[in-house]
């Protein structure tokens, strides 16, 4: 089966301003790093801050041109520093960013975020463009009447809840998921993550997932990629890399990290609406 994605080699140098005497310097950001994901499947990038892995999803989701390697999206070479990424190709990837907040426009409407891209990317009428945008409400959760509303109304998972919308209105294969859960309440992280799952097994996506805390890659994740200063030093699938880490830098992640139970996280969330339910009029 082809890849959705796949890189080889990737590489994403920064040059690093000089000062008096002293020359600019090229940091290596990300050091050569290979990787394959099947459709359907999620892969999780993971290490501490300053490793490398949201810079290499920019460069799977198609913002920053990578400085050495190969990008391939289903199967073609892609190089958007030699020619701009075609409206096809840009709706094949799309990104959900950490601070979904900052990622919306504030004096837009959600209807009207939701309906954009479909205005920008096809020739669609506005009736047809408004029920889409509907159905996709729908799908993450959301009501219709939250179509009129503005972001401030909305609480941080809502929130995510819309980018996530948005980034599936024009039908991706691949969504790059940049720490989506982490700025969330633990109990809305395990509502976010059900609806991530539901919403890859109904539509076959596709997912890059960044993220540092290892509980949710526990429960999301395919295979693991862990990155250490710009290096993939291990990748291995999700059961073998918690049974049995084999980098000592994995090792040391493993152990510095706090874990969130998500499974009692998901419990204490079902028995809390059973609750409601119970002493509801």
């Amino acid at each position: 089966m082809t890849a959705v994605v796949e890189g080889i080699g990737l590489c994403q140098d920064y040059v690093i301003a000089g000062g008096f005497l002293r020359p600019p310097e090229m940091l290596r950001a990300v050091k050569g790093v290979d990787f394959a994901i099947e459709q359907g499947k999620t892969l999780a990038i993971v290490g501490e801050s300053g490793s490398g892995k949201s810079t290499l999803g920019r460069i799977i989701a198609l913002i920053d041109r990578q400085s050495a390697g190969v990008l391939k999206i289903d199967g073609d070479e892609v190089d958007i520093g030699h020619s701009k990424p075609s409206p096809a190709l840009r709706s094949k990837v799309q990104i959900v960013f950490q601070n979904p907040y900052g990622s919306l426009n504030p004096r837009q409407k959600i209807g009207d975020v939701l309906m954009e891209p479909l205005m920008l990317n096809t020739p669609l009428p506005a009736s047809e463009r408004r029920a889409r945008a509907e159905a996709m409400l729908a799908k993450v959760g959301l009501a219709p009447e939250h179509f009129n509303r503005y972001p401030h109304m909305f609480s941080g998972g809502q929130r995510q809840r819309i980018a996530i919308a948005r980034a599936l209105m024009l039908n991706p294969r691949l969504l790059v998921l940049d720490e989506p859960v982490s700025a969330l309440d633990l109990s809305v992280q395990a509502q976010v993550l059900n609806l991530l799952a539901d919403l890859q097994a109904e539509f076959g996506l596709t997912y890059v997932f960044i993220s540092h805390d290892l509980s949710v890659v526990r429960y999301i994740a395919d295979d693991v990629l862990v990155m250490h200063q710009g290096a993939a030093v291990e990748q291995a699938s999700r059961e073998q890399i918690f049974a049995a880490p084999a980098h000592p830098y994995t090792r040391e992640l493993f152990a510095a990290t706090p874990v969130t139970d998500l499974a009692a996280i998901r419990a204490r969330v079902a028995r809390r609406a059973a609750h409601r339910g119970a002493v509801a009029p």
